[in-house]
């Protein structure tokens, strides 16, 4: 059976795909390709853009189910378990995770492995909330990660084996009192500076203002607020899926049969995003459905150059950009630990260019990238990018370290691809 992904740039044929119920029958998969002689690769939802996740020779969906284990603030999850899904769970449990991406629609080990980040200058990514995992290495065997394994391995990209489950420190329950608005762009840049918790703001190219995103935790959640926010949601209904998605696409497909019309599409379209203001539980608003289909690139550069990365981009836009109607995201985050993150041991700023599906996007990135690599940007590993590991290694300082441990659990390669290849050496 063909496998491609979410945006439809990466396709392949898999030798067969092993929809595992238990770490037990990844384990059987695993042994079973080596075999064989086939490359082993674990399957998420197929929302990367990069070829990080494209399965070469065998592919193996890891347990999703049956549910997860809450004790005190950590929470047992399985590794194949949609984002979307582990968030209703913990609110039934009173938890939460205490940042997101803006999608729900990635597997756990998915986001885990390729370094799914949300925004929030006093916050850090998934991955730093990641307290154990249980893989199943090249040999077949099923350990429960320590030392250098769980240390460099809480973003793993997929190399050193197929994680079966993960343990996941979480936060109680909270909302998000957002406010959602039009701003000249010269205030959005001032992000860093915002007084709410969690804030980010889309710019439509060739427009000269920016849709400002600042979400502001509370502490508590009553059942009035939570009417409020179910009649707040039928509205969000109309915005997200009428306007938001429906009304998105036929921008889209306007943009992409008469180019001349995409500032003014582009001024409309920043004119009807804001959603106004609303409270609602956390996870509801972190993330929003995406229906129009897309292709994005991601880099992170250090807080500092956040000025610099925008303006080049700007420039980038002006030149390659004039029949681009998807917006450019800009996010940003506190600094990590996790050795392969975007964020490790710098306060991040985050800047994504998107293109709409089917569209050429090629030169476009191509001059992002090289804006963003000359301020020591750091590639998202789920997103597309052309950097190898010759250059990774000047901006991912733990890269050498991370490659050693992968080729000593994984001598043979079984769980290498092309992409991964490309990124590791």
């Amino acid at each position: 059976m063909s496998w491609s992904n979410w945006a439809g740039n990466q396709r392949t044929t898999p030798v067969r795909t092993v929809l595992a119920r238990s770490a037990a029958e990844v384990a059987a998969a695993v042994v079973r390709a080596a075999d064989e002689g086939h490359r082993v690769s674990a399957l998420g939802s197929g929302h990367s853009f990069s070829g990080i996740g494209v399965p070469d020779g065998v592919a193996v969906r890891p347990p999703s189910g049956p549910g997860i284990v809450v004790e005190g603030d950590l929470a047992h999850v399985p590794a194949g378990m949609t984002l979307r899904t582990l968030n209703d769970l913990l609110w039934e449990h009173g938890r939460a995770l205490p940042n997101l991406g803006d999608i729900d629609a990635q597997t756990v080990s998915g986001a885990l492995a390729t370094g799914t980040h949300g925004t929030g200058a006093g916050y850090r990514g998934i991955a730093a909330q990641v307290r154990g995992f249980e893989i199943v290495l090249a040999d077949g065997s099923v350990v429960r990660a320590d030392g250098d394994l769980l240390r460099l391995g809480r973003i793993g990209l997929g190399a050193l084996g197929v994680v079966t489950s993960v343990t996941l420190e979480t936060v109680p329950a909270f909302a998000l009192r957002a406010r959602e608005r039009l701003v000249p762009l010269e205030q959005a840049l001032e992000l860093a500076t915002l007084d709410a918790d969690h804030a980010e703001f889309y710019w439509f190219p060739h427009t000269e203002h920016a849709v400002l995103k600042s979400h502001t935790r509370t502490a508590s959640w009553s059942h009035n607020v939570d009417i409020g926010a179910r009649k707040r949601r039928y509205g969000s209904l109309m915005r997200d899926e009428v306007l938001g998605n429906g009304g998105f696409a036929l921008v889209c497909a306007l943009g992409d049969r008469v180019p001349a019309l995409v500032p003014r599409l582009n001024r409309v379209s920043s004119r009807l995003m804001p959603a106004g203001e609303y409270t609602d539980r956390s996870y509801r608003v972190f993330c929003s459905p995406r229906r129009v289909r897309f292709v994005e690139m991601e880099y992170a550069v250090p807080l500092s150059a956040l000025g610099a990365a925008f303006a080049g981009l700007r420039s980038a836009a002006e030149r390659y950009a004039r029949a681009v109607t998807v917006p450019v995201e800009v996010r940003l985050t506190a600094a990590d630990d996790v050795p392969l993150s975007m964020a490790y041991g710098r306060e991040s700023a985050y800047l994504a260019v998107h293109v709409h599906a089917g569209q050429p996007y090629e030169a476009y990135f191509a001059a992002v990238e090289q804006v963003m690599t000359g301020l020591d940007g750091r590639p998202h590993w789920g997103k597309v990018h052309t950097r190898t590991a010759a250059d990774l290694r000047t901006v991912h300082p733990c890269l050498d370290e991370f490659r050693a441990l992968q080729q000593r659990l994984d001598p043979g390669g079984l769980f290498h691809n092309p992409h991964r290849e490309r990124v590791l050496g």
